[in-house]
């Protein structure tokens, strides 16, 4: 398999990651604590190109890695949890 898609695989689980955890941790306090909805709107649609885009290179670095089922699982899980692709980077790639 290509590194380079490994590489950009990585890339996209990292920053992933972080816009998930400036959503939870800045953009979702400025909305909720100080009535400032902007920073979801922006980090928000940030966050979900990149969570869908994780998902389907995980899909497709799943298949050219001929990972089981259950790794695929286990890979696209981490996406809904703070620091997850963080983990899966470093176990399954």
């Amino acid at each position: 398999m290509s590194l380079s898609l490994i590489r950009i695989f990585r890339w996209v689980s990292t920053l992933e990651a972080i816009s998930f955890l400036l959503l939870l941790g800045i953009a979702m306090p400025l909305k909720y604590i100080w009535g400032k909805p902007e920073a979801v709107s922006i980090i928000g649609m940030a966050h979900g190109v990149l969570f869908v885009l994780y998902l389907l290179l995980a899909y497709y670095v799943g298949e050219k890695q001929g990972w089981c089922t259950r790794t695929l699982l286990i890979v696209m899980a981490c996406a809904i949890m703070p620091f997850g692709p963080f983990y899966a980077e470093r176990k399954y790639l």
